[in-house]
């Protein structure tokens, strides 16, 4: 069947209230539908949604357990996670990772697949290895992003304190973006290493695990 068909029978849609976030006394027309979807193999979740502003639109859900209006509040949350994967990406550069297994044989543009059954075990416990050092990479990148967040939203005036700059669209109640954390623990890094640091294990542990070579932050320091 054509999915644009489903707006045709407005007598089998019914009428639910918005459950997109910053949407109050907003009526949705909707009509739900457990379809098999050819290109997957199975029954996928179709909801016709017309909004009253913002036109038709056809969501889809392989959860067929989640209602419709469930489905419908996870898609308006779709721009927040867009915007969190572009600040873990530009900001934190979670997703930056360059590692390379110098044993790994050489692939082709137009080739890009590994026959790993193939070769030998040693072989693949060290792919294995490589791709666990992108996990790690990742996770501990989205765990600085949640922190940075966390400053954010818990000690702003702080994060506007050690700023630095002139940002013309604060305002008061406006949490910080994770780019402003970032900036204002770049700034706040020397802090870390004067003798009178308040934490001296911390400053310590960071001594130990820096290249200092390649900081600033020492320079700054003295």
């Amino acid at each position: 069947m054509k999915l644009n068909s489903l707006f045709e029978r407005e007598d089998l849609m019914h009428t639910i209230p918005s459950p997109v976030y910053g949407e109050t006394d907003v009526q949705l027309h909707i009509r739900a539908l457990n379809l098999l979807w050819r290109p997957v193999g199975i029954f996928v979740q179709f909801i016709a949604v017309a909004h009253p502003t913002r036109g038709k639109m056809i969501l889809m859900s392989t959860d067929l357990s989640l209602t419709p209006s469930q489905v419908i509040e996870l898609y308006g949350y779709r721009f927040k996670i867009e915007v969190s994967f572009k600040s873990a990406l530009h900001v934190v550069g979670a997703f930056l990772y360059h590692f390379w297994m110098k044993g790994m044989t050489p692939i082709t543009k137009k080739g890009k697949d590994q026959y790993m059954h193939h070769r030998s075990s040693a072989y693949r416990d060290a792919v294995r290895r490589k791709l666990d050092a992108y996990h790690r990479f990742i996770q501990l990148g989205l765990i600085a992003q949640g922190i940075m967040c966390v400053l954010a939203t818990t000690v702003p005036e702080l994060v506007f304190g050690a700023f630095g700059s002139y940002f013309r669209t604060i305002r008061p109640g406006i949490a910080p973006s994770e780019a402003m954390v970032a900036i204002s623990l770049q700034n706040t890094l020397p802090n870390l290493f004067t003798d009178n640091f308040s934490e001296p294990i911390l400053t310590k542990f960071l001594r130990e695990k820096l290249d200092l070579r390649q900081t600033k932050a020492k320079g700054l320091v003295a």
